[in-house]
């Protein structure tokens, strides 16, 4: 019989694994074969086909059995190409199976299967996953059904079968692991692999199942430290040979070199393809341990990892060019093709990394054992793997996606729980230099998370600590001239500032530190400040410098003196729109509501007369109606139709929004109603100044 012949054949040249004159007959009998480049691949599809054509189900079993044992596939196995093969002939076994039951379906490619029924045949394959071979392998005869029957959401087989497929994937996967076949690199990552494609099929009550603690460490493991994953991030460094400056001073990392050939087939590897699954799969893993202790180790390794990952991208040439200047000092081939794989790359470990971090943290607020001992090593382990990535989440920008945000923010929630750990965190990551801003691209990156992160420590701090770290960090970034590449770290600098001087228990800082802050501020803007950053800033320095706050009892006419600063340098400002840097949002009319009101188009004059207008709800009652009135004429002083009507909504916007409390919200109605406050803003310069008498006939009346 046919089936039988090409059964011995194919058998004999698994066993002898170099007969290439069986492979050759078998092969010219598979009509179905479609690799004819390669002596193993051609077995493969043979035995695909032969599965589904066998009748006996002893000859099913005994065929399964030798692809998991055969000399000839795993004497020396291709990596995880290997087990995806495996994995992939039961697979398209089971689909063709279900395609010849179909009764629209005519498959042309397989013969008539026999007597065999769907169930029969599929206990006969699982049968095959026996002593012969280690357990690891036999989770590839047991997701490769299931993925075929169910994988694609349609019911194929019965309930019990199907709780048979997933009964037997988890058995071998904990069998495995408890017979210790996970320490060798390809058991582990197979298991990783192949359990990340079929987790979503099983139940929950099988998910539990798992032996969870065992795991843990291979998930995470697999995709960070193997050769066959990132292995640690040593092909960043590896790049750095094949990046070569031309003759034009551009660097180039070609399509053609041999690092960029590993990064391609890095990238199509099994375990990068399955970062999205695998990363999912560890964080359900992470909430579903039992040993506390496995996720101090498993934070520690990913802290290594990330670690390893900065230092080796220390090591390449790319990452002295600055985001900015890559158009300027790299090639079109460079910018086009290979440049844009590899943050590809880092891109999605990054996304995989925060999913596993977002799950921890959420244990650790859910955990009363590690809320307890656990919950400050945990915030600042994860404080110190985004610091590690920071390179890659600043390309994305701060609020890239919410998972991230959830992660950085809960972390530092937690810490700052915790004074004195969260002094030690921020003496650890503080900026090695504080007399100048570095030169490297990367270490202005940790210049910018240490600023962005350390604002939010500023009133666990104690204001020598707050002067010692923050004051002196930000400082260098202050006062500079215009550099479009630095304007995110000056903006975060002046947050930095603002958050110090507004914190509670700095009014002595306050006080020494304030006037030259104010100095600064108006001489990087708008050149080196975002309008929006400007705003923020003149309405939190009007605010800290009013009452209750300590400093308005000592210098009392500060505020009006910072507004008066605002008020004359509109007079003489530009009313040309500004320059929005394309790293930066957009300005907006209203900080209540910048969704509202947003424009690209402000100019330095309307925003100075914004900021005006913003500081209203902040002033002293006394000192707010001598400045209602002033404003108002600032706002009629700017030019341009456009830019007065925006000035003019915002300043009706923060007398009838709320903004202002009982007291001064009843001074700006008085003013508005009965001083002439109305006729000043809406009428303006238009407005006919007179003296008239009452009912006078004005110039241009014709009576």
């Amino acid at each position: 019989m046919y089936t039988d012949r090409s059964l011995a054949t194919l058998l004999r040249a698994l066993q002898s694994g170099s007969d290439e004159k069986d492979v050759s007959r078998l092969h010219a009998h598979d009509q179905s074969a479609k690799w004819p480049c390669l002596t193993l691949s051609r077995l493969l599809v043979s035995a695909t086909n032969l599965l589904t054509l066998l009748s006996n189900p002893l000859n099913v079993t005994l065929l399964t059995s030798q692809l998991l044992s055969a000399p000839s596939i795993w004497q020396r196995p291709d990596g995880l190409r290997t087990i995806i093969h495996i994995l992939s002939i039961f697979n398209s076994a089971t689909l063709h199976l279900v395609q010849q039951e179909e009764p629209k379906i005519t498959s042309t490619s397989f013969k008539a299967r026999g007597e065999l029924s769907r169930e029969e045949w599929a206990i006969a394959v699982i049968k095959g996953a026996d002593d012969r071979s280690p357990r690891w392998r036999h989770l590839c005869v047991a997701a490769g059904l299931l993925i075929g029957f169910e994988g694609r959401g349609e019911r194929k087989i019965s309930a019990s079968l199907r709780r048979t497929l997933e009964s037997a994937t988890v058995k071998a996967v904990n069998l495995a692991l408890q017979e210790g076949e996970a320490s060798d690199e390809l058991a582990g990552n197979s298991i990783a692999v192949m359990l990340s494609h079929v987790f979503d099929l099983l139940s929950d009550d099988e998910k539990m199942s798992l032996n969870h603690d065992l795991l843990l460490p291979i998930l995470y493991k697999a995709p960070m430290f193997s050769r066959e994953g990132l292995h640690s991030g040593y092909f960043l460094s590896t790049i750095d040979a094949d990046v070569v400056q031309s003759d034009d001073r551009q660097f180039d990392w070609s399509t053609r070199s041999s690092t960029y050939v590993q990064c391609q087939r890095m990238t199509s590897g099994p375990l990068v393809t399955s970062l999205g699954s695998l990363s999912r799969l560890t964080a359900f893993s992470v909430e579903k341990v039992q040993n506390v202790d496995i996720l101090a180790t498993m934070i520690d390794d990913i802290s290594a990892f990330t670690r390893s990952l900065c230092v080796q991208w220390r090591q390449n040439k790319l990452s002295e060019i600055d985001i900015t200047e890559e158009t300027t000092f790299l090639t079109e081939e460079t910018l086009r093709s290979t440049i844009p794989l590899l943050w590809r790359v880092l891109k999605n470990s990054i996304f995989a990394i925060v999913i596993v971090l977002r799950s921890l943290l959420g244990r650790v607020l859910g955990d009363s054992r590690l809320l307890v001992y656990g919950a400050p090593f945990m915030a600042i382990q994860t404080l110190q793997i985004l610091r590690n990535l920071y390179f890659i989440s600043s390309r994305l920008g701060a609020n890239a996606f919410s998972q991230y945000t959830f992660v950085y923010l809960t972390a530092i929630d937690i810490l700052s729980q915790y004074p004195l750990q969260s002094e030690a965190f921020l003496q650890d990551i503080r900026p090695t230099t504080t007399s100048s801003i570095p030169q490297h691209p990367l270490e202005r990156c940790f210049d910018l998370y240490f600023l962005n992160t350390a604002e939010h420590f500023t009133t666990v701090l104690t204001p020598e600590l707050n002067e010692q770290l923050l004051i002196a960090a930000a400082t260098p970034y202050l006062g500079l001239g215009s550099d479009q590449r630095l304007l995110e770290i000056f903006e975060a600098a002046h947050s930095v500032m603002l958050a110090v001087l507004s914190a509670p228990q700095n009014s002595d800082l306050l006080a020494r530190h304030i006037h030259p802050y104010v100095v600064a501020l108006f001489k990087v803007f708008p050149q080196n400040l975002s309008a929006r950053q400007f705003r923020i800033a003149i309405k939190t320095l009007i605010r800290i410098a009013s009452p209750p706050n300590l400093i308005s009892e000592r210098q009392p006419l500060l505020p009006s003196t910072l507004l008066e600063l605002v008020r004359i340098r509109s007079e003489t400002a530009s009313s040309a729109p500004l320059q929005q840097a394309a790293n930066t949002p957009a300005p907006s009319v209203s900080e209540a509501d910048p969704a509202t009101f947003e424009q690209s188009s402000l100019s330095e004059q309307t925003v100075l007369v914004l900021s005006l207008i913003d500081a209203l709800p902040f002033l002293h009652i006394d000192h707010l109606q001598d400045w209602l009135p002033l404003v108002a004429e600032s706002l009629n002083a700017v030019r341009g139709a456009d830019q007065q009507s925006t000035c003019r909504h915002r300043f009706w916007e923060v007398l009838s929004n709320g903004e202002m409390d009982v007291d001064r919200a009843s001074v700006c109605i008085t003013w508005w109603g009965t001083r002439g406050g109305r006729e000043m803003v809406l009428d303006g310069a238009d407005q006919d100044r007179g003296p008239y008498m009452s009912g006078g006939l004005g110039e241009s009346s014709r009576l």
